[in-house]
Protein backbone atom coordinates (compact mmCIF):
# COMPACT_ATOMS: atom_id res chain seq x y z
CA UNK A 1 0.00 0.00 0.00
CA UNK A 2 0.81 3.86 -0.49
CA UNK A 3 0.69 4.50 3.44
CA UNK A 4 3.14 1.66 4.00
CA UNK A 5 5.62 3.85 4.94
CA UNK A 6 6.97 4.84 7.86
CA UNK A 7 7.49 8.90 6.80
CA UNK A 8 3.80 8.78 7.30
CA UNK A 9 0.75 7.00 8.80
CA UNK A 10 -2.86 8.31 8.75
CA UNK A 11 -4.28 9.00 11.93
CA UNK A 12 -6.66 6.66 13.59
CA UNK A 13 -9.20 9.36 13.33
CA UNK A 14 -9.01 9.78 9.51
CA UNK A 15 -9.89 6.08 8.95
CA UNK A 16 -13.26 6.83 11.23
CA UNK A 17 -14.24 9.78 9.76
CA UNK A 18 -13.67 7.83 6.44
CA UNK A 19 -16.07 4.99 6.97
CA UNK A 20 -18.95 8.18 7.54
CA UNK A 21 -21.60 7.00 5.13
CA UNK A 22 -21.45 8.73 1.60
CA UNK A 23 -24.68 9.23 0.42
CA UNK A 24 -25.36 11.44 -2.41
CA UNK A 25 -28.91 13.77 -2.46
CA UNK A 26 -30.86 11.18 -3.99
CA UNK A 27 -29.84 8.44 -1.23
CA UNK A 28 -27.78 6.34 -3.19
CA UNK A 29 -24.19 5.16 -2.23
CA UNK A 30 -20.91 7.03 -3.36
CA UNK A 31 -17.59 6.03 -3.63
CA UNK A 32 -15.70 7.14 -0.70
CA UNK A 33 -12.45 7.70 -2.49
CA UNK A 34 -11.48 11.67 -2.65
CA UNK A 35 -12.76 13.65 -5.62
CA UNK A 36 -13.57 16.86 -5.35
CA UNK A 37 -14.43 17.65 -8.69
CA UNK A 38 -17.23 14.97 -8.90
CA UNK A 39 -20.52 15.84 -8.48
CA UNK A 40 -21.47 12.79 -6.88
CA UNK A 41 -18.68 13.27 -4.42
CA UNK A 42 -19.73 16.73 -3.65
CA UNK A 43 -23.42 15.85 -2.98
CA UNK A 44 -22.14 13.19 -0.21
CA UNK A 45 -20.45 15.88 1.98
CA UNK A 46 -23.57 18.53 1.42
CA UNK A 47 -25.53 15.65 2.45
CA UNK A 48 -23.45 15.13 5.85
CA UNK A 49 -23.78 18.94 6.19
CA UNK A 50 -27.56 18.55 5.42
CA UNK A 51 -27.37 16.20 8.76
CA UNK A 52 -27.08 19.39 10.86
CA UNK A 53 -30.33 20.89 9.29
CA UNK A 54 -32.23 17.92 10.41
CA UNK A 55 -30.69 18.49 14.07
CA UNK A 56 -31.80 21.79 14.48
CA UNK A 57 -34.91 21.38 13.34
CA UNK A 58 -35.36 18.78 15.54
CA UNK A 59 -33.52 21.00 18.38
CA UNK A 60 -36.52 23.97 17.42
CA UNK A 61 -39.83 21.33 17.45
CA UNK A 62 -38.69 20.14 20.92
CA UNK A 63 -38.43 23.32 22.02
CA UNK A 64 -41.90 24.58 20.56
CA UNK A 65 -43.50 21.37 22.16
CA UNK A 66 -41.71 22.28 25.30
CA UNK A 67 -42.90 26.35 25.37
CA UNK A 68 -46.23 24.98 24.38
CA UNK A 69 -46.43 22.82 27.40
CA UNK A 70 -45.10 25.71 29.52
CA UNK A 71 -48.29 28.16 28.36
CA UNK A 72 -50.50 25.58 28.66
CA UNK A 73 -49.91 23.48 31.67
CA UNK A 74 -49.30 26.15 34.52
CA UNK A 75 -47.86 24.29 37.74
CA UNK A 76 -47.86 26.24 41.08
CA UNK A 77 -44.99 24.46 42.59
CA UNK A 78 -42.57 27.64 42.66
CA UNK A 79 -39.93 26.41 45.01
CA UNK A 80 -39.37 23.00 42.84
CA UNK A 81 -39.27 25.40 39.97
CA UNK A 82 -36.99 27.67 40.98
CA UNK A 83 -34.34 25.02 41.76
CA UNK A 84 -34.75 23.52 38.41
CA UNK A 85 -33.56 26.61 36.80
CA UNK A 86 -30.76 27.90 39.30
CA UNK A 87 -30.13 24.10 38.31
CA UNK A 88 -30.36 24.09 35.00
CA UNK A 89 -28.53 27.99 34.56
CA UNK A 90 -25.38 26.63 36.63
CA UNK A 91 -25.33 23.33 34.29
CA UNK A 92 -25.69 25.34 31.21
CA UNK A 93 -22.89 27.51 32.30
CA UNK A 94 -20.40 25.22 33.19
CA UNK A 95 -21.42 23.03 29.60
CA UNK A 96 -21.14 26.20 27.76
CA UNK A 97 -17.95 27.24 29.65
CA UNK A 98 -16.59 24.39 28.64
CA UNK A 99 -17.56 23.93 24.93
CA UNK A 100 -15.94 27.51 24.50
CA UNK A 101 -12.80 26.26 25.87
CA UNK A 102 -13.06 23.30 23.90
CA UNK A 103 -13.76 25.36 20.54
CA UNK A 104 -10.62 27.90 20.92
CA UNK A 105 -8.69 24.85 21.25
CA UNK A 106 -10.01 23.36 18.11
CA UNK A 107 -9.86 26.44 16.71
CA UNK A 108 -6.20 27.22 17.56
CA UNK A 109 -5.26 23.78 16.53
CA UNK A 110 -7.23 23.76 13.26
CA UNK A 111 -5.26 27.30 12.30
CA UNK A 112 -2.28 25.90 13.15
CA UNK A 113 -2.83 22.51 11.01
CA UNK A 114 -3.67 24.68 8.37
CA UNK A 115 -0.75 26.95 8.49
CA UNK A 116 1.21 24.29 7.90
CA UNK A 117 -0.28 23.02 5.10
CA UNK A 118 -0.18 26.41 3.38
CA UNK A 119 3.30 27.10 4.47
CA UNK A 120 4.52 23.59 3.03
CA UNK A 121 3.00 24.36 -0.09
CA UNK A 122 4.26 28.01 -0.59
CA UNK A 123 7.85 26.34 -0.13
CA UNK A 124 6.92 23.47 -2.60
CA UNK A 125 5.95 26.16 -4.77
CA UNK A 126 9.10 27.92 -4.03
CA UNK A 127 10.93 25.22 -5.06
CA UNK A 128 9.09 24.47 -8.08
CA UNK A 129 9.47 27.86 -9.03
CA UNK A 130 13.31 27.86 -8.85
CA UNK A 131 13.60 25.00 -10.97
CA UNK A 132 11.09 26.62 -13.91
CA UNK A 133 13.65 29.71 -13.49
CA UNK A 134 16.85 27.55 -13.83
CA UNK A 135 15.16 25.60 -16.91
CA UNK A 136 13.78 28.95 -18.47
CA UNK A 137 17.35 30.81 -17.71
CA UNK A 138 19.45 27.75 -18.91
CA UNK A 139 17.63 27.57 -22.25
CA UNK A 140 17.56 31.34 -23.06
CA UNK A 141 21.15 31.64 -22.68
CA UNK A 142 21.67 28.41 -24.66
CA UNK A 143 19.79 29.45 -27.21
CA UNK A 144 19.61 32.89 -27.67
CA UNK A 145 23.54 33.97 -25.96
CA UNK A 146 25.56 31.20 -27.03
CA UNK A 147 24.13 30.71 -31.20
CA UNK A 148 24.66 34.74 -31.40
CA UNK A 149 28.32 34.44 -30.28
CA UNK A 150 28.91 31.46 -32.37
CA UNK A 151 27.45 33.16 -35.29
CA UNK A 152 29.95 35.76 -34.97
CA UNK A 153 32.73 33.42 -34.85
CA UNK A 154 31.79 31.56 -37.87
CA UNK A 155 32.44 34.77 -39.73
CA UNK A 156 35.46 35.48 -38.20
CA UNK A 157 36.80 32.04 -38.62
CA UNK A 158 35.60 31.42 -41.91
CA UNK A 159 38.92 31.31 -43.56
CA UNK A 160 39.62 28.36 -41.01
CA UNK A 161 38.27 24.55 -42.08
CA UNK A 162 39.22 23.20 -38.50
CA UNK A 163 37.85 25.96 -36.57
CA UNK A 164 34.93 26.07 -38.21
CA UNK A 165 34.74 22.29 -37.36
CA UNK A 166 35.19 23.22 -33.60
CA UNK A 167 32.29 25.53 -34.15
CA UNK A 168 29.92 23.41 -35.87
CA UNK A 169 30.90 20.43 -32.78
CA UNK A 170 29.98 23.40 -30.22
CA UNK A 171 26.69 23.98 -31.73
CA UNK A 172 25.62 20.18 -31.74
CA UNK A 173 26.81 20.77 -27.76
CA UNK A 174 24.39 23.37 -27.36
CA UNK A 175 21.28 21.72 -29.06
CA UNK A 176 21.96 18.61 -26.54
CA UNK A 177 22.25 20.99 -23.75
CA UNK A 178 18.91 22.25 -25.25
CA UNK A 179 17.13 19.11 -26.05
CA UNK A 180 17.88 17.95 -22.46
CA UNK A 181 16.49 21.12 -20.34
CA UNK A 182 13.87 20.93 -23.03
CA UNK A 183 12.99 17.15 -21.71
CA UNK A 184 13.05 17.91 -18.15
CA UNK A 185 9.57 17.74 -16.92
CA UNK A 186 7.29 21.11 -17.21
CA UNK A 187 6.39 22.18 -13.68
CA UNK A 188 5.19 25.27 -14.51
CA UNK A 189 1.30 24.21 -14.20
CA UNK A 190 2.17 22.39 -10.99
CA UNK A 191 3.60 25.34 -9.79
CA UNK A 192 0.49 27.70 -10.13
CA UNK A 193 -1.73 25.30 -9.05
CA UNK A 194 0.27 25.22 -5.81
CA UNK A 195 -0.04 28.66 -5.60
CA UNK A 196 -3.27 29.67 -6.39
CA UNK A 197 -4.16 26.84 -3.89
CA UNK A 198 -2.10 28.15 -0.83
CA UNK A 199 -3.78 31.36 -1.63
CA UNK A 200 -6.98 30.70 -1.91
CA UNK A 201 -6.61 28.23 1.56
CA UNK A 202 -4.93 31.48 3.59
CA UNK A 203 -7.80 33.40 2.53
CA UNK A 204 -10.70 31.28 3.49
CA UNK A 205 -9.15 29.69 6.95
CA UNK A 206 -8.22 33.31 7.66
CA UNK A 207 -12.20 34.13 7.70
CA UNK A 208 -12.68 30.82 8.81
CA UNK A 209 -10.88 31.87 12.05
CA UNK A 210 -12.26 35.07 12.35
CA UNK A 211 -15.73 33.35 12.33
CA UNK A 212 -15.21 31.28 14.89
CA UNK A 213 -13.40 33.44 17.22
CA UNK A 214 -16.34 35.50 16.96
CA UNK A 215 -19.06 33.00 17.47
CA UNK A 216 -16.86 32.05 20.28
CA UNK A 217 -17.00 35.64 21.90
CA UNK A 218 -20.51 35.61 21.45
CA UNK A 219 -21.01 32.12 23.49
CA UNK A 220 -19.34 33.39 26.29
CA UNK A 221 -21.06 37.10 26.09
CA UNK A 222 -24.71 35.23 26.13
CA UNK A 223 -23.47 33.54 29.05
CA UNK A 224 -22.42 35.95 31.03
CA UNK A 225 -26.11 38.05 29.82
CA UNK A 226 -27.75 35.03 30.85
CA UNK A 227 -25.88 35.28 34.48
CA UNK A 228 -26.82 38.70 34.53
CA UNK A 229 -30.41 38.67 33.72
CA UNK A 230 -30.93 35.73 35.91
CA UNK A 231 -29.44 37.80 38.79
CA UNK A 232 -31.56 41.05 37.84
CA UNK A 233 -34.21 39.42 37.32
CA UNK A 234 -34.38 41.64 34.42
CA UNK A 235 -37.13 40.85 31.66
CA UNK A 236 -35.24 42.52 28.96
CA UNK A 237 -32.36 40.68 29.79
CA UNK A 238 -34.11 37.65 29.45
CA UNK A 239 -35.80 38.33 25.51
CA UNK A 240 -32.33 39.81 24.59
CA UNK A 241 -31.06 36.29 25.62
CA UNK A 242 -34.41 34.15 23.79
CA UNK A 243 -33.18 36.13 20.78
CA UNK A 244 -29.40 35.59 20.71
CA UNK A 245 -30.49 32.04 21.83
CA UNK A 246 -31.95 31.08 18.93
CA UNK A 247 -29.44 32.92 16.98
CA UNK A 248 -26.64 30.83 18.28
CA UNK A 249 -28.35 27.93 18.61
CA UNK A 250 -28.89 28.34 14.45
CA UNK A 251 -25.42 28.74 13.97
CA UNK A 252 -23.57 25.80 16.61
CA UNK A 253 -26.13 23.50 13.91
CA UNK A 254 -24.75 25.76 10.72
CA UNK A 255 -20.96 25.07 11.83
CA UNK A 256 -21.50 21.30 13.12
CA UNK A 257 -22.95 20.33 9.26
CA UNK A 258 -19.91 22.76 8.09
CA UNK A 259 -17.27 21.52 10.11
CA UNK A 260 -18.34 17.50 9.65
CA UNK A 261 -18.24 17.61 5.74
CA UNK A 262 -15.00 19.66 6.01
CA UNK A 263 -13.73 17.26 8.45
CA UNK A 264 -14.93 13.96 6.79
CA UNK A 265 -13.66 15.67 3.16
CA UNK A 266 -9.94 16.16 4.49
CA UNK A 267 -9.87 12.73 6.25
CA UNK A 268 -11.25 11.07 2.74
CA UNK A 269 -7.64 13.06 1.07
CA UNK A 270 -5.35 11.64 4.05
CA UNK A 271 -6.41 8.33 4.38
CA UNK A 272 -5.38 8.06 0.18
CA UNK A 273 -3.30 11.18 -0.96
CA UNK A 274 -1.02 9.47 -3.21
CA UNK A 275 -3.62 8.55 -5.10
CA UNK A 276 -4.75 11.45 -5.83
CA UNK A 277 -2.17 13.37 -6.16
CA UNK A 278 -0.78 10.97 -9.33
CA UNK A 279 -4.22 11.23 -11.21
CA UNK A 280 -4.10 15.05 -10.27
CA UNK A 281 -0.79 15.29 -11.79
CA UNK A 282 -0.66 12.88 -14.93
CA UNK A 283 -1.40 15.56 -17.22
CA UNK A 284 1.82 16.88 -16.95
CA UNK A 285 4.40 14.19 -14.95
CA UNK A 286 5.03 11.13 -15.65
CA UNK A 287 4.04 8.09 -13.06
CA UNK A 288 7.65 7.15 -11.72
CA UNK A 289 8.31 11.10 -11.53
CA UNK A 290 5.33 11.41 -9.29
CA UNK A 291 5.93 8.65 -7.45
CA UNK A 292 9.54 9.34 -6.93
CA UNK A 293 8.47 12.58 -4.92
CA UNK A 294 6.11 10.82 -3.21
CA UNK A 295 7.94 8.50 -1.56
CA UNK A 296 11.75 9.19 -1.81
CA UNK A 297 13.35 5.97 -1.34
CA UNK A 298 17.00 5.07 -2.04
CA UNK A 299 15.80 2.39 -3.89
CA UNK A 300 14.18 4.37 -6.36
CA UNK A 301 16.17 5.81 -8.84
CA UNK A 302 16.52 9.15 -9.70
CA UNK A 303 14.61 9.72 -13.06
CA UNK A 304 16.37 13.12 -13.75
CA UNK A 305 19.65 11.45 -13.64
CA UNK A 306 20.42 10.98 -17.02
CA UNK A 307 19.56 14.26 -18.43
CA UNK A 308 21.19 15.80 -15.97
CA UNK A 309 24.03 13.67 -16.39
CA UNK A 310 24.16 14.49 -20.35
CA UNK A 311 23.80 18.16 -19.51
CA UNK A 312 26.61 17.97 -17.73
CA UNK A 313 28.93 16.66 -20.24
CA UNK A 314 27.62 18.64 -23.27
CA UNK A 315 28.34 21.46 -21.39
CA UNK A 316 31.97 20.29 -20.19
CA UNK A 317 32.82 19.46 -23.52
CA UNK A 318 31.77 22.93 -24.61
CA UNK A 319 34.37 24.41 -22.20
CA UNK A 320 36.84 22.42 -23.46
CA UNK A 321 36.62 23.88 -26.77
CA UNK A 322 36.20 27.42 -25.88
CA UNK A 323 39.58 26.93 -23.56
CA UNK A 324 41.35 25.70 -26.83
CA UNK A 325 40.27 28.35 -28.99
CA UNK A 326 41.20 30.53 -26.55
CA UNK A 327 44.83 29.45 -26.66
CA UNK A 328 44.93 28.78 -29.79
CA UNK A 329 43.06 31.35 -32.30
CA UNK A 330 43.85 34.57 -30.36
CA UNK A 331 47.17 35.05 -31.92
CA UNK A 332 45.71 34.82 -35.24
CA UNK A 333 42.29 36.49 -34.71
CA UNK A 334 42.35 38.68 -31.83
CA UNK A 335 39.08 40.03 -32.64
CA UNK A 336 37.41 36.65 -31.89
CA UNK A 337 38.68 37.15 -28.24
CA UNK A 338 35.20 38.78 -26.83
CA UNK A 339 32.59 36.16 -28.46
CA UNK A 340 34.64 33.30 -26.92
CA UNK A 341 35.04 35.02 -23.45
CA UNK A 342 31.22 35.56 -23.70
CA UNK A 343 30.63 32.07 -24.53
CA UNK A 344 32.75 31.06 -21.51
CA UNK A 345 30.68 33.33 -18.97
CA UNK A 346 27.30 31.92 -20.22
CA UNK A 347 28.68 28.18 -19.77
CA UNK A 348 29.59 29.03 -16.27
CA UNK A 349 26.43 30.29 -15.52
CA UNK A 350 24.72 27.59 -16.78
CA UNK A 351 27.04 25.04 -14.77
CA UNK A 352 25.89 27.22 -11.77
CA UNK A 353 22.70 26.72 -12.74
CA UNK A 354 23.00 23.06 -13.80
CA UNK A 355 24.36 22.27 -9.86
CA UNK A 356 21.51 24.43 -8.22
CA UNK A 357 18.93 22.74 -10.08
CA UNK A 358 20.55 19.21 -9.39
CA UNK A 359 20.00 19.89 -5.80
CA UNK A 360 16.43 21.80 -6.56
CA UNK A 361 14.74 18.10 -9.06
CA UNK A 362 16.37 15.57 -5.89
CA UNK A 363 13.35 14.44 -4.16
CA UNK A 364 14.41 15.36 -0.26
CA UNK A 365 12.94 19.07 -0.37
CA UNK A 366 9.90 18.25 -2.32
CA UNK A 367 9.29 15.24 -0.07
CA UNK A 368 10.02 17.35 3.12
CA UNK A 369 7.16 19.37 2.10
CA UNK A 370 4.66 16.89 1.11
CA UNK A 371 5.27 14.89 4.87
CA UNK A 372 4.84 18.59 6.38
CA UNK A 373 1.87 18.95 4.25
CA UNK A 374 0.00 15.89 5.31
CA UNK A 375 1.31 16.04 9.20
CA UNK A 376 -0.25 20.00 9.18
CA UNK A 377 -3.80 18.94 7.37
CA UNK A 378 -4.32 15.64 8.52
CA UNK A 379 -3.47 15.68 12.27
CA UNK A 380 -3.95 19.03 13.43
CA UNK A 381 -6.15 20.19 11.07
CA UNK A 382 -8.59 17.37 11.01
CA UNK A 383 -8.64 17.14 14.96
CA UNK A 384 -8.93 20.83 15.38
CA UNK A 385 -12.22 20.19 12.96
CA UNK A 386 -13.45 17.46 15.47
CA UNK A 387 -12.99 19.41 18.21
CA UNK A 388 -14.90 22.21 16.73
CA UNK A 389 -17.92 20.20 15.70
CA UNK A 390 -17.38 18.58 19.78
CA UNK A 391 -17.93 22.64 20.29
CA UNK A 392 -20.52 22.88 18.44
CA UNK A 393 -22.67 19.86 19.83
CA UNK A 394 -21.69 20.97 23.10
CA UNK A 395 -22.73 24.62 22.45
CA UNK A 396 -26.13 23.62 20.86
CA UNK A 397 -27.12 21.74 23.39
CA UNK A 398 -26.37 24.10 26.23
CA UNK A 399 -28.21 26.29 24.41
CA UNK A 400 -31.33 24.63 24.13
CA UNK A 401 -31.23 23.80 28.09
CA UNK A 402 -30.79 27.78 28.38
CA UNK A 403 -33.85 28.08 25.89
CA UNK A 404 -35.72 26.04 27.84
CA UNK A 405 -34.82 27.54 31.60
CA UNK A 406 -35.25 30.83 30.72
CA UNK A 407 -39.72 30.85 30.30
CA UNK A 408 -39.04 28.86 33.96
CA UNK A 409 -37.33 32.20 34.81
CA UNK A 410 -39.73 34.35 33.43
CA UNK A 411 -43.13 32.55 34.75
CA UNK A 412 -41.06 32.64 38.32
CA UNK A 413 -40.54 36.39 38.23
CA UNK A 414 -44.01 37.18 37.01
CA UNK A 415 -45.00 34.99 40.20
CA UNK A 416 -42.73 36.45 42.27
CA UNK A 417 -43.91 39.91 41.44
CA UNK A 418 -47.36 39.44 41.80
CA UNK A 419 -47.10 37.19 45.43
CA UNK A 420 -45.21 40.67 46.61
CA UNK A 421 -47.85 43.67 45.36
CA UNK A 422 -50.42 40.90 46.91
CA UNK A 423 -48.15 40.83 50.27
CA UNK A 424 -48.12 45.10 49.96
CA UNK A 425 -50.69 46.68 52.26
CA UNK A 426 -50.89 49.80 51.21
CA UNK A 427 -52.87 51.37 53.39
CA UNK A 428 -50.14 49.53 56.32
CA UNK A 429 -47.68 51.94 57.25
CA UNK A 430 -45.28 49.37 58.93
CA UNK A 431 -44.84 47.75 55.70
CA UNK A 432 -41.17 48.62 53.90
CA UNK A 433 -42.51 48.49 50.52
CA UNK A 434 -45.50 51.10 51.58
CA UNK A 435 -42.76 53.07 52.87
CA UNK A 436 -41.33 52.96 49.67
CA UNK A 437 -43.95 54.07 47.78
CA UNK A 438 -44.70 56.86 49.58
CA UNK A 439 -42.86 59.73 47.90
CA UNK A 440 -44.80 59.32 45.04
CA UNK A 441 -48.47 60.00 47.09
CA UNK A 442 -48.62 62.68 49.16
CA UNK A 443 -51.59 61.95 50.96
CA UNK A 444 -50.13 58.55 51.82
CA UNK A 445 -46.89 60.29 53.05
CA UNK A 446 -49.39 62.29 55.41
CA UNK A 447 -51.28 59.02 56.58
CA UNK A 448 -47.65 57.71 57.65
CA UNK A 449 -46.21 61.05 59.29
CA UNK A 450 -49.88 61.11 61.16
CA UNK A 451 -49.65 57.37 61.96
CA UNK A 452 -46.31 57.31 63.14
CA UNK A 453 -47.08 60.37 65.70
CA UNK A 454 -50.34 58.91 66.68
CA UNK A 455 -48.97 55.87 67.47
CA UNK A 456 -46.02 57.12 69.72
CA UNK A 457 -48.52 59.85 71.13
CA UNK A 458 -51.17 56.94 72.39
CA UNK A 459 -48.08 54.94 73.42
CA UNK A 460 -47.14 58.10 75.69
CA UNK A 461 -50.37 58.27 77.14
CA UNK A 462 -51.03 54.91 77.95
CA UNK A 463 -47.77 55.16 79.92
CA UNK A 464 -48.34 58.25 81.43
CA UNK A 465 -51.79 59.41 81.86
CA UNK A 466 -52.83 62.94 81.47
CA UNK A 467 -55.53 64.80 84.00
CA UNK A 468 -58.71 65.08 82.87
CA UNK A 469 -57.89 66.87 80.25
CA UNK A 470 -60.46 69.06 78.96
CA UNK A 471 -61.41 71.57 82.45
CA UNK A 472 -57.37 71.84 82.67
CA UNK A 473 -56.31 72.89 79.10
CA UNK A 474 -56.41 76.80 78.70
CA UNK A 475 -59.02 79.06 76.98
CA UNK A 476 -56.53 79.32 74.30
CA UNK A 477 -55.76 76.11 73.56
CA UNK A 478 -59.54 75.13 73.47
CA UNK A 479 -60.62 78.08 71.44
CA UNK A 480 -57.78 76.92 68.76
CA UNK A 481 -59.04 73.17 68.56
CA UNK A 482 -62.58 74.37 68.29
CA UNK A 483 -61.82 76.59 64.95
CA UNK A 484 -59.62 73.64 63.65
CA UNK A 485 -61.80 70.52 63.91
CA UNK A 486 -64.94 72.51 62.56
CA UNK A 487 -66.82 72.97 66.16
CA UNK A 488 -67.03 69.38 66.26
CA UNK A 489 -67.43 68.14 70.27
CA UNK A 490 -65.52 64.45 69.51
CA UNK A 491 -61.98 66.43 68.37
CA UNK A 492 -62.18 69.00 71.68
CA UNK A 493 -59.78 66.98 73.71
CA UNK A 494 -57.12 65.78 71.22
CA UNK A 495 -53.80 67.11 73.27
CA UNK A 496 -51.64 67.14 70.14
CA UNK A 497 -52.13 71.25 69.63
CA UNK A 498 -50.25 71.10 73.20
CA UNK A 499 -47.47 69.13 71.99
CA UNK A 500 -46.28 71.32 69.37
CA UNK A 501 -47.67 69.53 66.26
CA UNK A 502 -50.45 70.66 64.10
CA UNK A 503 -53.57 67.98 63.39
CA UNK A 504 -53.66 66.11 60.00
CA UNK A 505 -55.27 67.59 57.43
CA UNK A 506 -57.46 64.73 56.53
CA UNK A 507 -61.27 63.58 57.25
CA UNK A 508 -61.84 60.95 59.77
CA UNK A 509 -63.97 58.87 56.86
CA UNK A 510 -60.54 58.14 55.30
CA UNK A 511 -60.05 55.54 57.54
CA UNK A 512 -63.26 53.93 58.07
CA UNK A 513 -62.83 49.98 58.07
CA UNK A 514 -59.31 50.33 57.30
CA UNK A 515 -56.77 47.43 58.26
CA UNK A 516 -54.91 50.48 59.97
CA UNK A 517 -57.16 51.34 62.17
CA UNK A 518 -57.53 48.05 63.50
CA UNK A 519 -53.86 47.64 63.76
CA UNK A 520 -53.51 51.06 65.68
CA UNK A 521 -56.25 51.08 67.52
CA UNK A 522 -54.50 48.17 69.53
CA UNK A 523 -51.92 50.35 70.01
CA UNK A 524 -53.18 53.56 70.65
CA UNK A 525 -54.50 55.04 74.25
CA UNK A 526 -57.19 55.64 74.50
CA UNK A 527 -58.48 54.01 70.90
CA UNK A 528 -60.53 57.50 69.61
CA UNK A 529 -57.43 59.49 69.90
CA UNK A 530 -56.48 57.82 66.71
CA UNK A 531 -59.75 55.87 65.12
CA UNK A 532 -62.76 57.67 67.26
CA UNK A 533 -65.09 55.25 65.36
CA UNK A 534 -63.82 51.83 65.84
CA UNK A 535 -65.38 52.39 69.83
Amino acid sequence: MALARQEYLAPWWTYWLHSFPHVDLSFQAVDGAFRPEDAGYQQSLIFLACLSVVGLGISLLVLAVYLSCLCCCRREEERHDACCVTWAAVVTGLILCSAVGVGFYGNSETNDGVYQLTYSLYNGNHTLGGIDRLVTGSLDSMQKGVQEHLARLEEIFSTRRDYLQTLTFMQQMTGNIVRELTSLPDLGAMKVDLGAFADKLAYVEYYRWLTYLLLLILDLAICLVACLGLAKQSRWLLITIMVFGILTLILSWASLGAGTATAVGASDFCVSPDKFIVNHTQDFLSADIAHYYLYCTQSQVNPFQQPLTLFQRSLTTMQIQVQGLLQFSLPIFPTAERDLLGIQRILNSTEFNLHQLTALLDCRSLHKDYLDALMGMCYDGVEGLLYLCLFSLLAGSAFCALLCAVPHAWTLMANSRDKEYDDIDEEDPFNPQTRRMAPYNPNRANIHSFCSYSSSLGSQNSLHPSPQTASNAPTSEYMNQSMLFGGNPRYENVPLIGRGSPPPSIYPQTFKNSKWCRKTSRLCHPPHLICPWAL
